[in-house]
């Protein structure tokens, strides 16, 4: 049986980061008695980056206005010291700029705190298997962003890649339509594959290209022309 994220045995493990203690301690309840594991909290940036490497989460949820640390320095840290882990940034701002900081810094999504307990349990889930989850109105905004990125010149290309590196047909489909900003549940309807071999598709060709996350993957594709095709 193809195993998705809703049939996981183990619970998706979750670490809240807020500078504010009510509503941090509010977060993380409503967390846990919806089925999520709770390993840790934090309420200031260095705290947050000790913690988050003790405890192992699965998903970081990461308020930006922090003492001691901003947040983006945290999703820095702590997605460098930890590839695999997920960040969704849970913050009161709605800025562009506050929006496209902590996506250059490695997180997976971005959440206003205007967001019901339903939608921030959904959007840890979506998280934890790889899907970039954004508050509507966002999305686009960010996959502009990618296109402008992927439009500078990039550092010595030449030495930057020796040799391409051989994609299969399957991995470059998947690759295109991350690329048009689709998530993995759409890619796994469209192309009539399971969640999982999309996120198995996307695992390798990371590998393959050297690549650490969704971030950089897009910006391969985009300098490449995939999202036009």
């Amino acid at each position: 049986m193809t195993e998705t994220s809703s049939d996981r045995q183990d619970p998706i493990k979750v670490m809240v980061v807020d500078d504010h203690p009510m509503w941090r301690d509010a977060v993380a309840r409503d967390l846990a008695e919806s089925g999520f594991e709770v390993v840790a909290t934090a309420g200031d940036g260095d705290q947050a980056v000790r913690r988050a490497k003790a405890a192992a989460p699965d998903v970081l949820v990461l308020d930006l206005n922090l003492p001691a640390k901003p947040g983006v320095q945290v999703c820095k840290e702590v997605v460098a010291a930890n590839p695999a882990l997920r960040v969704l940034v849970l913050s009161a701002s709605g800025e562009h700029a506050d929006v496209l900081e902590a996506v250059k810094s490695g997180a997976t999504g971005y959440l206003l705190k205007s967001a019901s307990t339903g939608e921030l349990q959904d959007a840890v889930r979506r998280t934890a298997v790889g899907d970039p989850v954004f508050t509507p109105g966002l999305a686009g905004l960010v996959l502009g962003e990618y296109r402008r990125l992927a439009s500078e010149p990039g550092p010595a290309p030449d030495t930057d890649e020796p040799r391409a590196p051989r994609l299969t047909d399957r991995e470059t489909e998947v690759l295109r339509l991350v690329a048009k900003g689709l998530s993995y549940k759409q890619i796994a309807e469209r192309l009539v594959i399971s969640h999982r071999t999309v996120q198995n598709h996307v695992q390798n060709t990371l590998g393959k290209l050297q690549l650490h996350n969704r971030v950089e993957l897009v910006r391969y594709a985009i300098e490449r022309g995939l999202d036009d095709e």
